[in-house]
C-alpha cells in the first residue's frame, strides 16, 4: 500500500510540474512592484518612470535582442544592477529586496514578454 501512495504522489508531482509555468504568481507581482515603473506593464520599456532615465529601459518584447541576453546576465543585472553587467547604472540592484529564487522566477517571467512571431504565410 505504501508503494501505491508513493507512486501516486510521484505521478501527481510530475503532472503538476509539467503544467506549471516556470514562474509563480509572485514573479508577476515582483515584476509589477519592482520593474513595471520603468520597463512598463507589458515590458516594452515604456513605464511611467522611463522618461526620467538617461537610458531607455530594455524592451523585453524585442525577441531578437532578448535572445542575445543570457539568463545569467539578466539574473546579475537584477541582483547587482545594470552596471555590474556593463549596462546602464539606471538599472538598480534588487539584492536586498529579492532572493535568488525570486530573481530566477523573475527572469523566466520577463522572457514571457517576448512572444514568438508566426512566420508570414507562404504565397499560394
Amino acid at each position: 500500500m505504501k508503494w501505491l501512495v508513493a507512486v501516486l504522489l510521484s505521478v501527481v508531482t510530475a503532472v503538476t510540474m509539467a503544467v506549471s509555468p516556470a514562474w509563480t504568481d509572485s514573479a508577476e507581482e515582483n515584476y509589477t512592484a519592482y520593474c513595471a515603473r520603468c520597463h512598463g506593464d507589458t515590458g516594452h520599456g515604456d513605464g511611467p518612470s522611463a522618461v526620467t532615465l538617461k537610458t531607455k529601459p530594455r524592451n523585453f518584447g524585442d525577441c531578437d535582442r532578448l535572445r542575445q541576453i543570457s539568463d545569467d546576465t539578466m539574473f546579475n543585472a537584477i541582483k547587482r544592477g545594470g552596471a555590474s553587467v556593463g549596462l546602464s547604472d539606471d538599472m538598480p540592484n534588487w539584492s536586498t529586496d529579492l532572493g535568488d529564487d525570486e530573481i530566477h522566477e523573475l527572469v523566466a517571467f520577463v522572457r514571457t514578454f517576448c512572444k514568438k512571431k508566426s512566420p508570414p504565410p507562404l504565397p499560394p
